[in-house]
């Protein structure tokens, strides 16, 4: 396999931002222009017992991650890209079939130690604060 982006902690996941207007936009050309509902599309941290709580909530690999996929998501809509729906993976940490509790997928933390008390992390906010922007998409992308 030859890697096209920076790995997540899953050693499927290469965050390549542009590669997904570029899949959009194949599917519109070669699939007559359908209708798109992106129901899945994230970026997952380590679960590891030994990085503190407070680390785990200052996720700026996932905002980083999701602000430029937002990006490349508006860019296809401009080109025509018949995109109906999107959806962050995961609200929540969660149970991954192929990885079980190893990897954290959520914008809110999960503490699986303590009654599944939920912690916002920053990427919650940063959504938060995304979605009340008065025009979302005239949000100027924190990367060049």
């Amino acid at each position: 396999m030859v890697p096209i982006g920076p790995l997540g902690a899953s050693d499927w996941l290469h965050v390549y931002p542009r590669g997904f207007r570029d899949l959009l936009l194949y599917t519109k050309r070669n699939y007559h222009n359908p209708l798109i509902y992106i129901t899945e599309n994230g970026y997952d941290d380590p679960n590891d017992p030994k990085i503190p709580m407070e680390e785990s909530l200052a996720d700026k690999k996932r905002i980083d991650y999701l602000d430029r996929h937002l990006y490349y998501l508006h860019k296809a809509i401009q080109d025509g890209v018949n995109v109906m729906g999107y959806f962050i993976w995961s609200l929540f940490d969660n149970m991954e079939w192929n990885t079980g509790y190893t990897v954290r997928f959520g914008i809110n933390y999960i503490d699986f130690k303590n009654g599944l008390k939920r912690h916002p992390k920053q990427s919650a906010n940063w959504l938060k604060k995304f979605l009340k922007t008065e025009n979302m998409w005239n949000f100027k992308p924190k990367f060049s």
